[in-house]
C-alpha cells in the first residue's frame, strides 16, 4: 500500500484527511507531539515555507503555538489548546487564531499490523470559516 494522502470534504464545515504510515502508532503519535519531530515535517516545503518555532505542552489544557513563513518579517501563527490527549491514539485541539474560534481538529492513530492509519478531522464553526 502506498502512503497516499487522501483529502475529503465531508460537508461545508468538515474536512477529513487520511493517510497510512508504515510505522507503529507510537512513532506516528510522537511525530505529532514532540516539537523536534513536528518541526521536521509540518510546513509545506513545496511553498518554500518552514516552521520557525514550535511550542507544545501536549496535555489536556496545554497550549501550542506554531510560527512559520517564508521569512521572519512576515510570519504566520497558529495557536490553541489541547482538549483531549490519549497517548498513541487520539489528539483533539482548538485553533484559536481566528475571531470565530476556529476549527476543532481531531487526529486519531489506529495501528494494524505495524502500520498506522491516521485520520485528521477538522470541524469548522461555520461554512464561511
Amino acid at each position: 500500500m502506498q502512503n497516499r494522502t487522501m483529502v475529503e470534504r465531508k460537508s461545508d464545515r468538515e474536512l477529513v484527511v487520511t493517510r497510512t504510515f508504515d510505522a507503529p502508532a507510537r512513532t506516528v503519535f510522537e511525530a505529532w507531539t514532540k516539537p523536534e519531530l513536528f518541526m521536521r515535517w509540518w510546513a509545506p516545503k513545496s511553498m518554500g515555507m518552514f516552521l520557525r518555532s514550535c511550542e507544545m505542552d501536549v496535555r489536556v489544557g496545554g497550549r501550542y503555538r506554531l510560527v512559520f513563513g517564508h521569512d521572519a518579517s512576515n510570519p504566520d501563527e497558529f495557536f490553541g489548546r489541547y482538549i483531549e490527549v490519549t497517548p498513541h491514539s487520539r489528539l483533539v485541539w482548538t485553533n484559536d487564531e481566528g475571531d470565530d474560534g476556529g476549527p476543532i481538529t481531531t487526529v486519531t492513530f489506529e495501528e494494524k499490523g505495524g502500520k498506522t492509519l491516521l485520520v485528521m478531522h477538522e470541524l469548522y464553526p461555520s461554512k464561511e470559516a
